[in-house]
């Protein structure tokens, strides 16, 4: 059974004019999840720019750049709920210049919508999504065939674009993938099943969002709880409470259930886990909670509470791999903030081991410069141990980011291998 109240992430990406905006303007606009001032402003353009009916697209590319240009330039985040569920969807752009949005738009989807125009097939920029699809470990991939209208709805050109997909894609690490022929234009398999394609028997896209099953995408094994900030009421009825806020990255914890804070190392078992609502039995993630201690031991922000048998690994020097996101180079072991969970300290980038060059997948050994948009496996170093977990078993303590000191400015996300 679906929780009604379950929020879907989910990323849309492909190459420019392969109707992603369209796509996400037809989901909106069928679920009924458009205002009627937008529905106004859009019809007003699309009148403008000498369209007959309504130009979908505009729904999503909110920048004037992008309606004048016709192309999406950043993440555009839009919201939408159906009786089943609620979706947040990063509409990011399919130009190789943008590769950083994708990444940011991607890294906490359960879900990535990768589109392929119909008349062209699998390209380069396909390779290049679902490559970094793959190594933000996004749990499901729904490989959308796109303008099957101009195709005249062909069996035989879906089912070979299927294989030239299923092909490239063996050789990375893609858990769940499902396919789809649609005409985004026409709504066709996009909330309502298609009439034109008889011989397709999956379900329509709004019905696959709203049933995938996400409950598994999160790490339930091992308990993660960064600590945000210390609570301390000091009144009535609350004069001797000492919480531990934060959200719980992963896992699950009880009352009673022993465990360690690190990177002290003391020991104790959590008394109460405490919500606005009241106390609970037990907390999962992605929860927001406070945790009392029966032991009065010094916990502070950037500490991790953890299970005394399941523990992250303390490392002050790590690989992991970096893709770059602002438009000045990397700086060869210049210092920056790492922000890791609610823990910021000092870290350096070490070195380049190799950078990936994502049309193609192969390693670039002899070149350690480090630039806008590329992706490079890297070794960083900081000042202290960090609580860290590998990011193919944990998204949240796997991951972090890179802050200039100067200007702070976020300059690069890194997964930890």
């Amino acid at each position: 059974m679906i929780d009604n109240n379950q929020l879907l992430r989910f990323t849309t990406a492909g190459s420019v004019d392969d109707g992603k905006s369209t796509l996400i303007g037809r989901l909106l606009y069928d679920s009924k999840a458009i205002f009627e001032d937008q529905l106004d402003a859009v019809a007003a353009t699309s009148k403008r720019k000498g369209h007959d009916g309504v130009d979908l697209a505009l729904f999503t590319d909110g920048l004037r750049d992008e309606r004048e240009q016709g192309i999406t330039i950043d993440v555009a985040y839009r919201y939408f709920t159906t009786p089943k569920r609620k979706f947040i969807i990063a509409d990011t752009p399919g130009h190789i210049q943008y590769t950083r949005n994708m990444v940011t738009g991607a890294s906490t989807a359960n879900a990535a919508l990768i589109l392929i125009d119909a008349r062209h097939g699998v390209i380069e920029q396909t390779k290049r999504h679902t490559f970094i699809a793959s190594l933000l470990q996004i749990p499901h991939v729904i490989v959308c065939v796109n303008k099957m209208d101009l195709v005249d709805y062909s069996e035989t050109v879906y089912t070979d674009i299927v294989s030239q997909f299923e092909e490239f894609s063996s050789k990375l690490d893609v858990k769940d993938v499902r396919f789809l022929p649609m005409s985004a234009l026409d709504g066709d398999n996009v909330v309502n099943r298609s009439q034109n394609m008889k011989w397709f028997k999956g379900a329509a896209l709004l019905h696959t969002l709203e049933t995938i099953h996400i409950g598994s995408d999160l790490n339930k094994i091992d308990a993660r709880f960064p600590v945000q900030t210390v609570l301390r009421p000091q009144r009535e009825g609350f004069i001797d409470y000492r919480g531990y806020a934060g959200r719980l990255a992963s896992g699950i914890l009880r009352p009673g259930d022993e465990v360690t804070v690190l990177p002290s190392g003391f020991n104790s078992k959590i008394k109460t886990l405490d919500t606005e609502k009241g106390s609970l039995k037990e907390a999962y993630a992605p929860m927001s909670i406070s945790i009392t201690l029966e032991n009065d031991i010094d916990v502070s922000r950037g500490d991790m509470i953890v299970k005394v048998n399941n523990q992250p690994k303390p490392l002050q020097e790590f690989d992991a791999m970096l893709c770059w996101l602002h438009n000045d180079a990397a700086k060869p072991r210049a210092k920056y903030t790492i922000v890791h969970t609610s823990n910021e300290q000092k870290a350096m980038l070490k070195n380049v081991v190799y950078k990936i060059d994502i049309n193609s997948f192969s390693r670039i050994e002899d070149d350690t410069s480090l630039n806008m948009n590329e992706i490079a496996r890297v070794t960083v170093k900081t000042t202290r141990p960090l609580m860290v977990d590998e990011y193919r078993e944990n998204r949240v303590t796997g991951s972090f980011i890179l802050i200039d000191e100067a200007t702070h400015e976020t300059v690069a996300a890194g997964m930890i291998v």
